[in-house]
């Protein structure tokens, strides 16, 4: 049993637990849609999807976000292609039943896990199943991460991280004491950061510190890019672009 907790749209705090003792439903996609912190809506269609919500909503309403490995998932979708072992255990906050029996759903990233081993099918369920174990480590001391948020402070007030259009509301959280800077820069990476392997990248690692090197070295050549894109247009920079 572990215990996580998270703050779904930064209003309040729950804690959740996740039952690693019991296999969980695996929802495989071609990228890592969700991590910690993260909120994402998902539209569920596929029969054996709508299956497996119904079967969570009945329970503890969790899911394995999982990813695809390789590209035999696009000849065998239907089937079980292989997926990458780092998953994002997931909380359905909110659903809302469609006609045809379809889901609307608003799933929460709780806590990161690996696939210990996946279930065979046996023809009881239409989806996938595995044992999963935690992969998240001890929540470091918030001291030793501080200079990691001071950098990003000043990089979204006066630095070229400010370019973006999401700048003014992180920096909000980067304000807000009550949330760690752990949680920021799972904050700040699933806003900013939309490489699909980097993002896998962050999900595979469990290690905060670890994670916070990997954001900045990322946020690092975002601003170089963003430096090198203004000096080679300096003149004709369209009038009111963002970067969101």
């Amino acid at each position: 049993m572990c215990v996580s907790r998270y703050t779904p749209r930064m209003d309040y705090e729950h804690a959740v637990r996740v039952n690693f003792g019991r296999p969980m439903p695996v929802f495989p996609l071609s990228s890592a849609v969700v991590v910690p912190q993260q909120v994402v809506p998902l539209h569920i269609f596929e029969d054996r999807y709508i299956r497996m919500v119904r079967d969570v909503l009945d329970g503890a309403g969790q899911i394995a976000m999982a990813v695809f490995a390789g590209d035999d998932w696009k000849s065998g979708y239907t089937g079980r292609p292989a997926i990458r072992p780092a998953v994002c255990v997931g909380q359905i906050m909110q659903h809302e039943t469609l006609p045809g029996g379809r889901f609307d759903i608003l799933l929460q990233g709780v806590c990161r896990a690996r696939v210990k081993i996946e279930m065979p099918d046996d023809g009881k369920y239409p989806y996938r199943l595995a044992h999963l174990e935690p992969t998240e480590g001890p929540e470091p001391d918030d001291a030793e991460l501080q200079p990691m948020r001071d950098w990003v402070a000043s990089e979204l007030r006066t630095g070229d991280l400010a370019e973006f259009e999401s700048a003014d509301d992180l920096l909000e959280y980067v304000a807000d004491e009550r949330i760690n800077t752990a949680t920021l820069l799972e904050l700040i990476s699933f806003t900013l950061l939309t490489d699909a392997e980097l993002r896998y990248r962050l999900l595979d690692e469990g290690d905060a510190i670890e994670r916070s090197k990997i954001v900045k070295r990322a946020l690092e050549l975002t601003s170089k890019m963003l430096r090198l894109a203004r000096h080679q247009h300096p003149e004709d920079w369209p009038k009111g672009m963002s970067w969101n």
